[in-house]
């Protein structure tokens, strides 16, 4: 169902009845934050095997505005960690795709391809660039593998191009979370340069989280919503 059909199941009267439900205060911060949140970068993690460090990015991308973080299962399911997101997982949407006949890579892949994202890998490997040197001029997509393998070689092969932190030490690589954080950062700082007119939500994308949102602070909204159908129909 595309963004503008699901708009419709939308009724302004049950968002306006969760609301009274809702600080003013809540309320103002949510709104804050929707008129930050943009979908023009977003992160995949790649069979990560420990929780927490997922958990950790999902954090860093809510705290950077990112509103979807994707993630591919293969031997490894995840499950989000609350004593590390801090809540980040309710405000965030979180896509899994893992495909046990085929490639969770390629559907993960397929899907950001056809939102208009450019697929970048992170790894160290000969052809990678600096992330101080990728530029925002596109959507982008930056793929994390697992803590020791880093991305798999079917990812290699498949994005468009590899993208690293320089390393000053002798260690090869920062931790998931640090490095999501570092190539995000890098990206938002940069972005401020370029005009995208498609950099954050649309009205409809905002109207849809706002539902979602508010739906998830409402204790119960499960009897609300049965006692504002009720209300309406008698």
């Amino acid at each position: 169902m595309d963004t503008k059909n699901q708009l419709k199941i939308i009724d302004q009267d049950w968002l306006d009845y969760l609301s009274q439900y809702i600080t003013d205060n809540k309320k103002s911060v949510m709104e804050k934050v929707l008129a930050q949140r943009t979908k023009f970068f977003t992160v995949v993690l790649e069979d990560i095997f420990k929780p927490h460090n997922a958990s950790a990015v999902l954090r860093t991308c809510d705290c950077f505005g990112l509103q979807d973080v994707h993630v591919i299962e293969k031997m490894n399911a995840y499950k989000v960690n609350p004593f590390v997101t801090r809540g980040a997982s309710q405000w965030i949407d979180l896509h899994k795709y893992y495909n046990k006949e085929g490639s969770a890579v390629q559907d993960c892949f397929s899907v950001l391809r056809e939102k208009g994202y450019k697929i970048y890998g992170t790894s160290p490997l000969p052809g990678s660039i600096s992330i101080y040197d990728l530029e925002p001029s596109e959507k982008i997509a930056l793929v994390f593998g697992n803590e020791h393998d880093g991305i798999s070689q079917e990812v290699h092969e498949n994005v468009d191009g590899l993208v690293h932190i320089p390393m000053l030490g002798f260690t090869e690589s920062f931790n998931i979370s640090v490095a999501a954080s570092i190539s995000l950062y890098e990206l938002v700082k940069k972005v401020k340069n370029y005009d995208h007119p498609d950099f954050y939500l649309t009205e409809e994308e905002k109207q849809l989280l706002r539902m979602k949102w508010y739906r998830s602070v409402v204790k119960r909204d499960d009897l609300h919503e049965k006692a504002y159908l009720k209300s309406k129909n008698s």
